[in-house]
């Protein structure tokens, strides 16, 4: 090692640890015993030590605990009130019979600590107590004068409903024949004997027709028994007398009219129009219509929710979602229940089918503009958080799913850009400091965490965000953040087995630059590429591999012949990409001017024809293109300084995109489709291929004495309801 020079010498006499170390020493043998305040400081500065590498060694241990999903605060778990529902408590969840006679809904009483209906709560003895003793006044008021009973009986119909004490305790009394009753004409006797399918009709025609209030409650008790069906254990729709199971025509019946009618009903009783909005169902909360329809609503809103957490038939959930969003406004009076629906509409819009997914994001959308700011945070953190669970694998059948995914959380997000920039703040800083601990420690848990679909995807996420609505708000911090995270990734992998993840960045970087109309230089990554260092050709080709499924190639595709044509191919159309979105810049021939030299450089140095073919194809139209723009330059006569005309620039030729560059990025992009569109059938075909085999080696059961015999067939049965069998 050679001698330092006199300013190396000058910074590591100043600054290196060693010399610090060893001045230290020397200083120590020829100095007195110091002072209190040196001896002070001394130790604040070796307590500041302590804390910065303590801080350093938690910060380099923390890779591993650090999450993608759990970076918000806690305010938004999912340990809710909401989730307490009425079959959870003693209460059955049925309303009175008695359309006059409306009793207080046994899910308004409160649940003790642990959930459970056992002892009341103080403030409910309090209103227990207070109700007893009306009772014991109107009983002694009854004896002294019966002429006051008879006007009660007359003009307050509602007191009948103090005659059922269950209809305020949490304790459920059993009948001899094991059912559960709240009085004489409780509401599972009367199912049990009327549950029928002819009574379904005759409640529909009631109800259609004549408006009967008293034939619609009843259609909300069967409908609350059909919901709950199969997720009971106990029988209240058969008995020991022979009543009829709830079949499949009857169950359709009760669902069907109940979704199709309930809304049209509710909104006829409390005389509101169909567009009606949330403050307009809030300020109904004084009228005694609101009163008396609030059981009503409530048992079909708690219904239904229930139905959508325990279906799984693709064609009920779907109807359920569509027929349920109508009656999104009603869900304002119920603050709990609006958080239920939240959490179920996000679990079958990450989970649904297609259908379903949609659905589930419409009645999302529809809560999060219609309700509170709370409630859109609510909805974006959880659709964040479900996404985040569920990209951690990016399968080509998945792949779709995802993009509706993403596209829908960005549309989502664009409703508010204030509160949802807020929290792209901090996902994407969350996203920077994982990439930064992983440029430090290099460490194998950081890079593996780095290099993964759920890290892409959230990256891919944002992108998407920021690109969409870059030109509605100011996002140009999380712009060059983004920037900077992308370029990180690209540095941080530069071999050739992560050619997929440095595309992808490379896409990225393209995008944003697109939409942001700000000139990001990539084409030193896409250079790069080409200078691959990799191993001979072995004879055969690999096998098709699907770049879009994976961000890190197997070893062995590094030794096939179809190697070098992907790292070509992608390098001409990501470069193709850049170039046509400034190929009507009136800097276009300095900006390819560097990207021909190393074209160049490649093309002759390339010992296969087909990849000089194509390479030397770029080469030409993008001369082609820099001559053209010469020759507009030369018939300008503004400055370079006028910002404006420099902008306006060849702008009615990008309109009409007739110049030989946009064709030929045309004719790539449709040849880049067209090869993963054969990428995709072919790769299908073999797992076809694969399926059948292992299809045919379990479809025969070779007995002892040598029949063949073909074994049954094994049907996956995900069907919500079931027969009654």
């Amino acid at each position: 090692m050679g001698k330092l020079g006199k300013k190396a010498r000058k910074f590591a006499k100043k600054n290196l640890q060693s010399v610090l170390k060893r001045k230290r020493k020397i200083k120590s043998t020829f100095k007195k015993k110091a002072s209190k305040k040196d001896q002070r400081d001394a130790a604040e500065n070796e307590e500041e030590n302590v804390e910065l590498s303590t801080r350093r060694n938690s910060e380099n241990g923390d890779i591993e605990d650090m999450s993608l999903e759990a970076i918000f605060s806690e305010d938004e778990s999912d340990e809710d009130e909401g989730d307490v529902d009425v079959d959870d408590s003693g209460s059955d969840g049925y309303l009175s019979e008695d359309s006059n006679c409306l009793p207080i809904a046994e899910s308004e009483i409160h649940l003790g600590e642990n959930g459970a209906a056992g002892k009341p709560s103080a403030q409910n003895q309090e209103i227990l107590l207070e109700l007893e003793n009306k009772k014991k006044k109107l009983s002694r008021l009854k004896a002294k004068d019966p002429g006051f009973s008879k006007f009660l009986e007359s003009h307050d119909k509602g007191l009948k409903s103090f005659r059922n004490e269950n209809a305020y305790s949490d304790e459920d009394e059993r009948s001899d024949d094991g059912m559960q009753s709240m009085d004489e004409d409780g509401p599972h006797l009367y199912l049990n004997k009327l549950l029928t399918s002819s009574a379904i009709n005759s409640w529909c025609h009631l109800v259609k027709e004549q408006h009967n209030a008293s034939a619609f409650i009843s259609l909300l008790n069967a409908y609350r028994a059909a919901c709950h069906y199969g997720a009971e254990s106990t029988g209240i729709l058969g008995s020991g007398s022979g009543a009829p199971m709830l079949d499949c025509e009857t169950f359709c019946k009760i669902l069907m009219f109940v979704l199709r009618e309930a809304d049209d009903v509710f909104r006829e009783m409390l005389g509101i129009s169909s567009n009606c909005k949330r403050d307009t169902i809030l300020g109904l909360k004084n009228n005694s219509k609101w009163k008396t329809v609030r059981p009503l609503i409530k048992s079909y809103l708690r219904s239904t929710l229930f139905m959508l957490n325990q279906a799984t038939d693709s064609e009920i959930l779907a109807f359920s979602l569509n027929r349920l969003r109508t009656s999104i406004v009603f869900f304002a009076a119920f603050p709990l229940l609006i958080r239920r629906l939240i959490k179920i509409a996000v679990h079958l819009w990450a989970t649904g089918e297609e259908t379903v997914s949609f659905h589930s994001f419409l009645i999302l959308q529809d809560v999060a503009s219609g309700f509170s700011s709370d409630c859109f945070d609510l909805c974006l953190i959880k659709m964040y958080k479900a996404f985040i669970g569920h990209c951690k694998f990016a399968e080509p059948a998945l792949f779709k799913h995802l993009q509706f995914l993403r596209n829908s959380f960005v549309e989502l997000c664009s409703q508010d850009l204030l509160r949802s920039s807020n929290k792209a703040k901090v996902s994407i800083n969350n996203l920077s400091r994982i990439l930064q601990l992983g440029l430090q420690t290099k460490k194998k848990e950081a890079v593996k965490k780095i290099c993964s679909w759920q890290y892409a995807n959230c990256i891919d996420l944002w992108v998407t965000y920021i690109s969409h609505c870059i030109h509605d708000y100011d996002l140009q911090p999380l712009l060059y953040i983004i920037i900077q995270i992308i370029n990180g990734m690209a540095t941080l992998f530069p071999g050739p087995r992560y050619l997929p993840l440095r595309c992808k960045c490379i896409e990225w970087l393209n995008h944003l630059s697109s939409s942001s109309g700000i000139f990001i230089p990539v084409t030193s990554l896409m250079l790069d590429v080409l200078e691959y260092k990799v191993s001979k050709e072995v004879g055969k080709p690999g096998k098709d591999f699907n770049f879009s499924s994976a961000v890190k190639l197997p070893k062995h595709w590094l030794k096939s012949r179809n190697f070098r044509e992907d790292c070509v191919f992608s390098a001409i159309e990501l470069l193709s990409a850049h170039f046509a979105q400034w190929s009507y810049h009136i800097s276009f021939p300095e900006l390819a001017t560097i990207p021909l030299i190393h074209l160049r450089k490649f093309q002759e140095k390339s010992d296969v024809e087909s990849l000089r073919r194509v390479v030397k194809r770029f080469i030409d139209v993008v001369e082609q293109n820099i001559e053209f723009v010469k020759k507009k330059r030369d018939e300008v006569a503004f400055s370079p300084n006028d910002q404006q005309s420099v902008e306006a620039f060849l702008q009615l030729e990008k309109c009409s995109g007739n110049t030989p560059f946009t064709q030929y990025y045309r004719s790539v992009m449709e040849k880049a489709a067209s090869r993963s569109l054969i990428m995709n059938e072919n790769k299908s075909f073999l797992e076809q291929k694969k399926q059948k085999r292992k299809r045919g080696q379990n479809i025969v059961d070779v007995r002892a004495n040598g029949e063949k015999v073909p074994e049954k067939s094994k049907v996956d049965q995900a069907v919500s309801v079931k027969d009654g069998k």
